[in-house]
């Protein structure tokens, strides 16, 4: 091929490609299977290393991020990036819409905006190209981010706009990133994002733009800061404009004609915030009308034009009466604080995360303060900050010990780690941790042995490894508290049950480091045995797209130790099953009307558990998430669906009971 025919063709598929990454990611309406995008990509990049010369910034290949920065630059904003005023109540809210009507006969119409907890960004765009990217920073100077934002794939690298654009919006992390980045870093035994602002943040502000581009970053663009076009007199006009684009805006915004509409929208998002796929803390609301914009003008801080309606924040004081110690399966110790009980966005909190000695250092965190702590949606809830004005002198510091509080091994701090870690293998507390794990839900599953079972056999001496409880003794077990007859064989009846688990089930359970239970599954998948994957090599493992080189370096340890192999064939003997049982992708996968689709489960399931409906779903390559959204191409619903049925309705979700499920899966689902 000649250059002059590799400059068209990469002309051609760049621009094709930028289609279809439009169409999937700003859209959530892809026009071609991931397999033809896939293709076409691997087309782009052999031409390219062709001809490395007529690569193009825009090229949807250079979106995995160059190479690691020594520091960011700073960048000045011309038309500063300034804070909104907030407002807390409807009085505040009513207060604004009064003084914006203030001096003008005419109407004054307002635009709602979900306020969107993630980072303030600029985007600036010349001659149609994305050529700078820059956080707020103190909103007069910030940081170039350009190659971090240039991973993000909903921000498109050229537009049809020619003349200089320079647009506001908030990159964001949705919740389905965040809950994947933290146990990705709970595997690798590192401290989990708390929530997922701080994980958005954390990753623009990465010196190597292919951390930022690993994170599945998101964003909302909501402004304009320099925009020579005198054609649009409303920012919802402006919306519209940058969404014609191919800019990504949030399509829940709405305008409205009264204060009284406002209210509704505050109202309505209050109580439907939970059904989001990302974090918002607020409404804001905008004077529609440009001209007017202009009138009302600016404080030093803030336009007056504009408010942020914060939402009842879910915090609470009480008291910090002691931090107790706990000991991970892994060694990792973690403080946590044991607080009078107080609640919280509707639960009693009684105990909250205090991460590690340094956070507790750095807060001046004591036994005895009064502390405010937070419970945002599903986390944690954590210890905000300590009330040192509340302090009587009683309060007393706190220091991590020297040595493990279960077995007083010397606690060390590995390289690059901030938590304390007990390396001792036979800790109690870490065998302890270890049992618990290997019979939880998403390992072993077996039923009516929990963490409190657990604990009491551990303190009976009854279990010490995985292997103890496939031995476990009828008589012994009758003589423990709280253990009839019918419990005790209800219990061994789940003990023989298990092992026939399939083998992932087995894989997560063992507690392999850096191995969840995705990673499990796409190793007992791809070896389909124990066996074979104990002969596997750190190469044979890295040649799998979705293990790493910290994971197959773990993986491949792991069976190499003496002791795992003892304890395998323990297991083998005590007849746990080694082989996976699973359905494989195969080509009726991918002519399954399940394939490439998103599917949620929700309400009581009676002809498959749970498990076994998703099982069968992914094996005919479909995926299966837990909440509903646009992207949601169907919702199998089972005896009393809730709030996910009607959500799906609302959205116009194709809804199937469990008996079109069934027929679906007996007729090949074709």
């Amino acid at each position: 091929m000649d250059r002059q025919q590799a400059q068209e063709d990469i002309k051609q598929l760049t621009e094709v490609l930028n289609q279809y990454n439009y169409e999937y990611h700003v859209l959530d309406k892809p026009s071609v299977p991931d397999a033809i995008y896939d293709q076409k990509m691997q087309e782009l990049r052999k031409l390219e290393e062709a001809y490395p010369e007529l690569i193009s910034p825009d090229s949807p290949t250079q979106r995995v991020g160059g190479e690691p920065l020594d520091a960011f630059q700073k960048v000045q904003h011309n038309v500063p990036m300034l804070s909104l005023g907030n407002a807390f109540n409807e009085q505040d809210l009513r207060d604004f819409a009064r003084r914006a009507s203030q001096g003008t006969d005419e109407s004054i119409a307002f635009v709602c905006e979900l306020k969107i907890d993630g980072l303030a960004v600029s985007l600036t765009y010349e001659n149609g190209k994305f050529v700078r990217g820059a956080t707020r920073g103190d909103g007069t100077t910030g940081e170039d981010i350009t190659s971090n934002l240039r991973t993000i794939r909903s921000i498109p690298l050229s537009i049809t706009e020619k003349e200089t654009l320079e647009i506001r919006g908030e990159a964001f992390m949705p919740h389905r990133s965040f809950l994947a980045l933290n146990e990705a870093k709970e595997a690798n035994d590192e401290e989990p994002f708390a929530n997922p602002r701080n994980a958005a943040a954390g990753s623009l502000r990465q010196l190597d733009p292919k951390i930022a581009a690993k994170r599945n970053l998101d964003i909302f663009l909501y402004g304009v800061g320099e925009w020579n076009n005198s054609n649009l007199t409303k920012h919802s006009e402006r919306l519209e404009r940058l969404k014609e684009l191919g800019l990504k805006t949030n399509p829940e915004w709405k305008k409205c004609k009264s204060i009284e509409e406002v209210l509704e929208y505050v109202d309505y998002w209050t109580t439907e915030r939970p059904n989001l796929n990302y974090e918002i803390d607020g409404i804001v609301i905008k004077v529609d009308d440009l001209a007017q914009q202009e009138e009302l003008g600016f404080t030093a801080k803030s336009p007056r034009w504009a408010i942020a309606y914060k939402f009842p924040a879910e915090e609470a004081v009480t008291k910090l009466t002691d931090i107790e110690l706990n000991v991970g399966r892994t060694g990792v110790v973690t403080p946590t604080a044991i607080l009078n009980p107080v609640k919280v966005a509707g639960t009693t909190v009684q105990r909250a995360s205090l991460h590690n000695e340094d956070l507790i250092r750095e807060q001046d965190i004591r036994i005895g303060d009064t502390v405010v702590i937070k419970k945002a949606g599903d986390i944690i809830p954590k210890v905000v900050r300590a009330m040192t004005e509340e302090r009587t002198g009683n309060e007393k510091e706190f220091h991590m010990p020297e040595e493990c509080p279960a077995c007083h091994s010397e606690l060390v701090r590995l390289e690059e780690e901030v938590a304390l870690r007990c390396i001792n293998p036979n800790c109690p507390a870490q065998l302890k941790e270890g049992l618990i794990h290997f019979v939880s839900r998403n390992a072993m599953n077996i039923d009516g042995l929990g963490e409190k079972v657990i604990i009491q056999l551990f303190q009976a001496n009854l279990v010490k490894t995985i292997a103890d409880i496939y031995r476990l003794d009828r008589e012994e077990l009758l003589k423990l508290e709280r253990m009839g007859e019918k419990s005790v064989d209800n219990l061994l009846h789940a003990i023989e049950v298990s092992k026939d688990n399939s083998l992932e089930r087995l894989l997560f359970g063992l507690g392999i480091r850096f191995v969840g239970s995705k990673a499990a599954k796409t190793l007992a998948m791809e070896f389909e045995t124990m066996e074979k994957l104990q002969q596997a090599t750190y190469e044979d493992l890295l040649e799998i797209n979705e293990i790493g080189d910290k994971m197959a370096d773990s993986i491949a340890q792991y069976f190499q130790e003496q002791q795992v192999v003892d304890l395998l064939n323990e297991l083998r003997e005590l007849g746990i099953n080694m082989t996976y049982l699973g359905i494989k992708p195969t080509a009726q996968s991918e002519e399954s009307m399940f394939n490439d689709k998103t599917i949620v489960l929700t309400g009581k399931m009676e002809i498959y558990t749970r498990s076994e409906a998703k099982e069968l779903i992914e094996g005919l390559g479909g995926t299966v998430t837990g909440s509903v959204s646009k992207k949601t191409d169907i919702l199998i619903a089972g005896e009393d669906a809730g709030s996910k049925l009607a959500k799906a309705e609302k959205l116009d979700v194709e809804v199937w009971n469990e008996r079109q499920f069934q027929q679906a899966i007996e007729n090949g689902s074709v």
